[in-house]
């Protein structure tokens, strides 16, 4: 009998797939891919092998969904019936849902992010008026399964969208300066590309295993009058923690946009 079925076979569909059956959250048959594309449905079936790929929701059954924040409201009006339903669409408020939804559903509103795809995502949950603590904790425990996952009221959902949600997208660009950088340094794009990578995979390990704030880890790092003191100095006369304490604060903004139709 199906346990799940995740409304969406698109990047963050598949994250969560992968993730669930990588954990052992579910087995392959215990989960559902509805999916309109055709070409994409071939894909799903390929990288999922014994997962059911549709092209309807199912009927009384939980749903994740997965789908642009524009298909939302759309996609609960064509549920039939549905035990539970997780959003993982950013903006849509959990009153438009509730809307569109038969009445008594249990809605749980996630803010997830895309390092779910290797089972390392962080997330934020909230549960709307008819869900119970029981909902919340089966939406963490899936979340829980690709990463990190963490309940908050539904109001800071949009300042999580600006942090986390948006969040690998900024250390992606500052991989991309860092590879450039290093070449402009005279390396070779490969070296720099392996020494980016680790240094941004080594230094996130030590943040989070070391207990040790990020002030007092920049600080361990940082000689007086040594090198990474002139790289600091720059980073600062160019207001780069300024540039992203603006971009978590304009993607927040974007979110409760979204969320205002």
């Amino acid at each position: 009998m199906t346990k799940l079925q995740m409304i969406g076979g698109g990047k963050m569909g598949q994250a969560l797939v992968g993730g669930l059956l990588g954990a052992g959250w579910a087995q392959a048959g215990e989960l559902t891919v509805v999916e309109v594309a055709p070409e994409q449905q071939a894909a799903l079936a390929t990288a999922f092998p014994g997962v059911e790929v549709v092209d309807a929701p199912l009927a009384g059954v939980d749903a994740v969904l997965a789908v642009k924040p524009y298909l939302v409201t759309q996609v609960c009006g064509q549920l039939e019936n549905p035990t539970r339903v997780i959003s993982i669409a950013a903006g849509i408020t959990i009153a438009a849902m509730e809307a569109a939804l038969p009445a008594g559903v249990p809605v749980v509103r996630v803010m997830p992010n895309t390092p779910a795809l290797v089972g390392e995502g962080a997330a934020a949950v909230a549960g709307g008026s008819n869900a119970t603590p029981d909902d919340v904790a089966w939406a963490i425990g899936i979340l829980s399964a690709v990463g990190a996952a963490v309940e908050v009221t539904e109001p800071l959902l949009d300042a999580v969208t600006g942090l986390s949600g948006s969040g690998p997208a900024y250390v992606f660009l500052i991989a991309e300066a860092l590879i450039d950088a290093g070449v402009s340094a005279g390396l070779p794009r490969d070296l720099a590309t392996v020494l980016a990578r680790q240094t941004l995979l080594g230094a996130s390990k030590l943040l989070v295993t070391s207990g040790e704030s990020p002030t007092d880890l920049r600080a361990q790092v940082t000689t007086p009058a040594g090198t990474t003191a002139a790289g600091l100095r720059v980073l600062e006369q160019r207001a780069v923690r300024a540039a992203l304490i603006d971009a978590v604060a304009a993607a927040a903004e974007r979110s409760r946009q979204l969320g205002a139709g």
